[in-house]
């Protein structure tokens, strides 16, 4: 979720001055904003269109299922109208021709529709924000909560009755106050300012239809241990997060809670490090029934894993709850949030979700930007084009792969000498150590068989 915004005072909104026609006498953009841009349809592997889908067909049925209902993907507002190309190393690159050069209401609202004009081009139904991409800061949090609700209100109106938020968060990471943190910041007056946002944030979320709330604890952890006191942050955050599921039951929302893990950055160790800690820490804190995860394929890979590895063990232990569809670059060490164009990493994530039953109430987020370099509009069409389609064609490798059966087969054979009865006794814990002593000395050396691996990359590769 690393957020580049337009740094401005909430001045009166203008239109930009060299747009002439395209603004009213009320500075009120007129007309498209995507104009020259249709409707984007499937029109199949053959097309050489680059606004066009050519391996998502929504409405077709893979596996008894509609693709759209199993990759129910969502648009990043804050990447795709928030994003400015900029990075720790050069100023921004772009500004859409509707963007003023001011964070007022009136910008807020234009980029909101804006936002579902794109969304209805794409053929999305959802989309996921931060309480702070959609509305700016005002002077006290009265001010702030007054500017959101007015922004909310008109997206309530555009959303109509197709389109709903995937999810929503409070953006608990960029303003000084959260430099230590927001639910571990040693300072008691911001835990409960950052108590006090996402309560604001999850009620909107709640009040546009949304279907899940995200904590991205992006300064939830630590620098340096010599001056933190991880035991009591942890315990607080725990505090922090069984408010939340509180208030959530309070207000009747009965939206999915996700915790979203990543390893460092910002922090040098943050707390939700990958799934197998977050999962560890729910446990510990009795929050396991309460929460989900939401796992970010870049995220995962900056932890040391393959997003495989943090969807399975999410999935194997039922918190398998969304996916912030993205990637990384293997030779750039920081979180780059690149569209996934990668088929057979999107085929091992299609695998799992399967196995899961897909993600609903969950989906896939693009929480992915464009490159510093792209600056076209046409180029955020194109980008989630091409992410989509990888996506679908993921689906139906994986669909490929499990109605051949030779993979689950492989898998099936590697493991079937515990489909014996002392197999069946190990695993249902009736086989202690005596009678294990036993049969090995009776058995003598075991023989070991090859795991085949070349031949499951064989079979897999074969349906990309």
């Amino acid at each position: 979720m690393n957020v580049f915004f337009f740094i401005a005072n909430a001045v009166p909104e203008t239109c930009p001055a060299d747009l002439g026609e395209k603004c009213g006498e009320d500075g009120e953009w007129e007309g498209e904003f995507f104009p020259g841009i249709p409707e984007i349809k499937y029109e199949g592997p053959s097309s050489k269109k680059p606004l066009a889908y050519k391996w998502y067909n929504a409405e077709e049925v893979i596996l008894g299922k509609k693709m759209k209902d199993w990759l129910r993907f969502s648009v990043a507002f804050w990447h795709t109208f928030r994003g400015t190309g900029g990075d720790p190393f050069g100023a921004p690159t772009k500004s859409w021709p509707w963007e003023d050069g001011t964070n007022s209401i009136d910008m807020a609202k234009r980029r909101m529709r804006a936002n579902f004009e794109f969304l209805n081009k794409l053929g999305v139904d959802r989309w996921c924000f931060h309480d702070r991409d959609i509305a700016p800061d005002g002077k006290t949090l009265e001010e702030t909560n007054s500017n959101l609700d007015e922004v909310v209100a008109l997206a309530k109106e555009l959303q109509g009755d197709k389109i709903r938020p995937l999810w929503g968060t409070a953006q608990l990471f960029m303003h000084p106050r959260y430099m230590h943190g927001a639910a571990t910041s040693s300072e008691l007056g911001v835990y409960a300012y950052a108590a006090a946002q996402v309560k604001k944030a999850m009620e909107v979320t709640h009040y546009l239809g949304g279907e899940n709330y995200v904590f991205w604890g992006g300064r939830e952890g630590y620098q340096t241990l010599l001056n933190t006191d991880m035991e009591r942050e942890l315990d607080h955050l725990a505090s922090f997060l069984e408010a939340a599921v509180a208030y959530k039951k309070k207000i009747g929302f009965n939206g999915t809670l996700l915790i979203e893990p990543k390893p460092q950055e910002p922090t040098k160790h943050q707390y939700d490090w990958d799934a197998a800690t977050t999962l560890n820490f729910l446990r510990k804190y009795g929050l396991l029934g309460e929460f989900k995860l939401n796992i970010e394929c870049n995220h995962a890979t900056l932890s040391g894993h393959s997003c495989h590895h943090d969807i399975e063990t999410a999935r194997i232990n039922g918190l398998l709850g969304n996916i912030d569809a993205n990637t990384g670059d293997p030779q750039v060490g920081w979180d780059t949030d690149q569209f996934m164009t990668d088929i057979g990493e999107a085929t091992m994530v299609m695998l799992s979700v399967i196995k899961n039953g897909g993600l609903a109430p969950g989906g896939f987020n693009f929480d992915a930007k464009l490159r510093r370099e792209s600056t076209d509009v046409e180029d955020l069409f194109i980008s989630h084009i091409g992410g989509m389609d990888t996506l679908a064609r993921g689906l139906r490798n994986a669909a490929k792969l499990i109605e051949d059966g030779s993979l689950a087969e492989l898998v099936r054979k590697r493991y079937s000498s515990f489909d014996t009865e002392l197999g069946h006794q190990i695993e249902a814990g009736k086989a202690d150590f005596e009678m294990l002593e036993k049969i090995a000395m009776e058995w003598g050396e075991p023989k070991v068989a090859s795991a085949k691996q070349e031949l499951a990359e064989m079979i897999f590769q074969s349906a990309l």
